[in-house]
């Protein structure tokens, strides 16, 4: 039986054994405490990084053009509106549109078989059973451009010595080729220098100037701006307007890049100018346009009640630049800067404008004086994102959306009745499920320490700030739901940039894509062609909207 000194040894050294076992057990739940934290981090992190890497144009305000697609998954329904129940496409008993035969072809031919299909029998006297007429109807070679030659003869006065040169406002005569022609003004040089294509900055083309000064006013004659045009002074050639305005509908119209826009204007109209030319159209219908149009559409644009505005990115020069939009129904007028409100208020439009303007959440313009109204388009695409990444915990998002969703169907029901506003039990129960919706979301998201948690609690606390600008469409029902009049109004930027190689060699063609683009932008919502009011622009001048609608 071991003796009391070695059993009190036994017990010390087990008591020193315990304290250590104690002493790593401390440790490990230490650090087992800072594991799980860090977990619940990497795990929250996690989640962030993958709601971050699922977001599209449907959950943010990228760009649509910005998904790719072999990655973007199908939307999830966020409408009210059930299926109608028809098929795609055309709908049985509405009107048809087809060409019909006409009387007088350009050419007839007669296609019938010359031998029997069976017997090999030749069919030249056989009988005529059946004549079925068909047309085919195509484009020809375009025709060589008109060459139109004017003549400017100058004439000293037999009574006082003065010798007059010809004006804008003189009436041109045709001139018989075979006849002699007199005086030295007949005689041509051996070699005519190239068309003149690309001017330098100065008067536009078509502008009625003359070589020897501004046209008499005392005629009374119109400036002819062909003839306006033969008499500037330069390159004894000039290309005509309606080139110049084909090249201008390519390149602002229709966003082709220079060099594919002259390829295209030498295949469909037979015309060949320089790459130089049809890069100085645009700047050249920029010019015509700023002494009327832009100072004429930042007249009216203040006296509108509803104005949508918009900005985007444009890269030129290296740079990034944004372009402005402020926009109705059928105007349109853009402009190019930085994005402070400095910026915004060069426009000319929106520091005027004392009606309900309908923009996105930018800060930049808070500080106008308009009464303000919130894209409710944006507004979904927030509460999309927060409601996918956490269906079950962030269920007021789904609630939010659906009650603006509920509210937009109910303002157009309310239109359609010819209502000027919507009954106050309605709008009452709107509020309703709308102050219901963030009381869910404060209650869900209290005292949560994730990141989407975070975002949740922001974005509640933007509904709760800006709830009459959010609901502005509900209350008045002169208010769209969404901005997307400015938004279709400012994509062709990014289409040009993306078609232009991504980015504009100069910012200055960047304001004059942004003025010519508000022209032909206004001028298609009026029921204009684009070409037409081009073809306007370059000869007696830019056509201008007589009023805010056509009504």
């Amino acid at each position: 039986m071991p003796d009391s000194g070695s059993l009190e040894a036994l017990v010390e050294r087990l008591l020193a054994r315990v304290r250590e076992l104690e002493s790593i057990v401390v440790q490990q739940e230490s650090v087992i405490a800072e594991q799980a934290d860090r977990m619940a981090k990497q795990a929250d992190r996690i989640v962030e990084l993958e709601r971050r890497l699922g977001r599209d144009s449907s959950t943010s305000s990228r760009p649509p053009s910005s998904d790719a697609p072999w990655e973007k998954q199908p939307a999830k329904k966020r409408s009210s509106r059930s299926r109608s129940g028809h098929k795609p496409g055309k709908q049985p008993g509405s009107a048809s549109a087809s060409r019909s035969l006409i009387d007088d072809p350009d050419e007839t031919f007669e296609v019938a078989p010359d031998h029997c299909a069976r017997c090999e029998k030749s069919l030249d006297e056989a009988a005529e059973t059946a004549r079925v007429r068909r047309q085919v109807v195509d484009v020809q070679a375009p025709p060589p451009p008109k060459v139109t030659e004017y003549q400017l003869v100058s004439r000293r006065c037999g009574g006082c010595g003065h010798v007059n040169d010809p004006a804008a406002t003189d009436v041109p005569r045709p001139v018989d080729p075979g006849s002699d022609l007199q005086g030295p003004a007949a005689s041509a040089p051996e070699e005519a220098s190239a068309p003149e294509e690309a001017s330098a900055p100065g008067p536009a083309a078509t502008e009625p100037v003359t070589e020897s000064g501004p046209a008499p006013a005392e005629t009374g004659v119109a400036p002819d701006p062909v003839v306006a045009l033969a008499l500037r002074p330069g390159s004894p050639v000039r290309i005509g307007p309606q080139t110049t305005a084909l090249a201008a509908l390519l390149t602002c119209g229709h966003y082709l890049p220079v060099g594919r826009a002259t390829s295209v204007l030498d295949a469909l109209a037979g015309i060949r100018v320089s790459t130089g030319f049809t890069a100085g159209v645009r700047g050249r219908a920029a010019a015509l346009l700023e002494t009327a149009f832009l100072p004429h559409l930042r007249a009216l644009l203040p006296t509108a009640g509803v104005l949508h505005a918009d900005e985007t990115t444009g890269r030129a020069a290296g740079a990034l630049a944004y372009v402005h939009v402020a926009c109705t129904e059928y105007l349109t007028l853009m402009h190019v800067g930085g994005r402070g409100s400095d910026d915004i208020d060069a426009g000319g439009v929106l520091p005027k404008f004392t009606g309900t303007l309908m923009r996105d959440g930018y800060a930049g313009y808070t500080h106008l004086p308009a009464v303000h109204a919130w894209c409710a388009a944006h507004l979904l695409r927030d509460l999309r994102a927060v409601s996918d990444a956490d269906p079950l915990g962030q269920l007021w998002a789904k609630a939010m959306a659906d009650t603006l969703l509920e509210a937009n169907q109910a303002a157009h029901q309310a239109r359609a009745a010819g209502a000027d506003q919507l009954d106050q039990v309605v709008l009452a129960q709107i509020r309703n499920h709308y102050l219901g919706a963030l009381a869910k979301g404060r209650t869900d998201n209290h005292d949560q320490r994730s990141t989407l948690a975070a975002q949740a609690r922001k974005l509640i606390r933007r509904f709760t700030r800006y709830e009459d600008m959010i609901l502005r469409f509900a209350v008045d029902l002169t208010v769209p739901f969404t901005n997307n009049c400015a938004e279709r109004a400012v994509r062709p930027v990014k289409v040009q940039q993306r078609t232009s190689g991504g980015c504009w060699r100069t910012l200055q063609g960047l304001i004059d894509f942004a003025l010519v683009h508000s022209y032909l932008d206004t001028a298609t919502k009026w029921g204009i062609d684009k070409l037409q009011a081009l073809q306007q622009l370059f000869t007696t001048g830019a056509w201008l909207p007589p009023a805010l609608t056509p009504s």
